[in-house]
């Protein structure tokens, strides 16, 4: 993929596309049950800021995009959250064992190379009982439709900047060892059913008290 693309281009092609109501009700509804100071994965521009809910007190950021990172500069500086950019890369994340409350992880977890090490580090960095909020897309159950994901995958990773179209996302968390709060998977809103890129994954997943 030319850089120009996807250094350039494809963070801006992102913002457009998921800066919308219907999937910001969908950020505010995971968002809402993370408190105290979280690690965010994948921040892009900064679309999650303005439904961080009065309980979270601190967001790190981690973001790989220096476009993307310019883009998010003015909704960090309106956020009544601190949010510091830290890392780039959600695979090494630049924190200790167990010294966050939360995470969260908006369409970030298709594009990791890889995402069970991103989930692991997640994993490793939360304190015991810390929430994992997270709203993916991912492999569709819909046979017919799963098997267009798959003949489409490579396409898609070529132009969208490594994104996967077919990742079980429910099952990818709890192969991480975390317990799942609660889940749920629809249909994206506003896109065409059956549609590849059309199928999503959002809730909470909690790394066990005891381990």
């Amino acid at each position: 993929m030319p850089q120009v693309w996807g250094n350039q281009v494809l963070p801006r092609l992102t913002e457009a596309a998921l800066r919308n109501d219907g999937i910001g009700r969908y950020r505010s509804k995971v968002a809402r049950e993370l408190n105290g100071e979280i690690v965010e994965i994948g921040f892009g521009s900064g679309l999650n800021v303005a439904h961080y809910p009065p309980t979270v007190n601190r967001v790190i950021a981690i973001e790989p995009s220096l476009v993307a990172r310019g883009m998010a500069s003015e909704r960090i500086a309106g956020s009544p959250v601190a949010v510091e950019l830290r890392g780039l890369d959600g695979q090494h994340l630049p924190l200790g064992d167990s010294s966050v409350d939360g995470a969260l992880s908006t369409f970030t977890l298709c594009t990791i190379p890889d995402v069970r090490l991103a989930l692991s580090e997640i994993y490793r960095v939360l304190k015991p009982g810390g929430s994992f909020a997270f709203l993916e897309h991912g492999a569709s159950p819909n046979q017919g439709v799963a098997r267009w994901q798959n003949r489409l995958n490579a396409l898609q990773q070529r132009f969208a900047g490594g994104c996967n179209l077919n990742r079980p996302i429910d099952r990818l968390i709890t192969a991480a060892g975390f317990s799942t709060i609660w889940i749920e998977q629809e249909q994206l809103p506003g896109m065409k059913a059956g549609a590849p890129w059309s199928y999503f994954y959002y809730g909470v997943a909690q790394k066990p008290l005891t381990i």
